[in-house]
């Protein structure tokens, strides 16, 4: 499992949160790996209290599974909770470019074009997975931000953590400046009010990009982490 320093003001809660979530999304824990209160204990230096309520946060977000008389273990990943999730995600964002398109907070513009930029300096990196996901992801919750939808991208993102799962095995292999190159369309549409080319820079960036990384990683994988 991957540590990482406690940021300034960071309480344990918070903390344990971060590193078990991010090993889980980057499958360092893998699905079905089994999970033991007092090993996370010892290994994160906290009490088993905040240990047992963060794990308890992340069985609400679907990544744990808790086993009556077996045990704790990181959930495999569900297509089901996929093609849910592709679903809200895909028609709520067409929805909410469109809308950028008529009204958009300037500050949000500013800070979605810093975070396509660091997006761009990342790309080429190695190993850059997770760092480059939290940034598609940041730019996104910016274009719901800035439309006063921010509680709406939170509840996409609380039923996509399989479907995000998958999209960081893809990436793995995958080209990040296509993604990069899909971000810049979406800032272009917003700057020229481009309503009508809205649905298909979405289908193309959502839809199209989940239904190949679902057929890859199905081919790939052979359904190893999947149920």
């Amino acid at each position: 499992m991957i540590l990482y320093e406690k940021l300034n003001k960071e309480t344990s809660k918070e903390y344990a949160y971060r590193v078990l979530k991010d090993n889980i999304m980057s499958l360092e824990l893998k699905p079905g790996d089994l999970l033991s209160e007092t090993e996370l204990s010892k290994v994160l230096n906290l009490s088993r209290t905040p240990i047992r309520e963060v794990i308890m946060k992340l069985k609400s977000e679907y990544l744990i599974e808790v086993k009556p008389q077996s045990g704790t273990y990181v959930a495999k990943i569900d297509w089901n909770l996929i093609d849910e999730a592709i679903f809200m995600r895909y028609f709520l964002e067409k929805e909410v470019l469109k809308e950028a398109c008529i009204n958009f907070n300037e500050n949000n513009l500013i800070d979605m074009e810093k975070c396509l930029f660091a997006q761009q300096l990342i790309a080429d990196k190695e190993n850059n997975e997770l760092e480059f996901h939290h940034l598609d992801n940041e730019f996104h919750r910016l274009l719901f931000e800035g439309v006063n939808k921010k509680n709406i991208w939170e509840a996409i993102g609380k039923i996509s953590t399989h479907y995000n799962r998958m999209r960081l095995l893809n990436e793995i292999s995958q080209d990040k400046n296509k993604i990069i190159s899909e971000h810049t369309k979406y800032l272009t549409t917003i700057k020229n009010k481009d309503i009508n080319s809205v649905d298909n820079i979405v289908l193309e960036h959502i839809k199209k990009s989940a239904d190949s990384c679902k057929k890859k990683i199905q081919y790939e994988e052979g359904g190893l982490f999947f149920k």
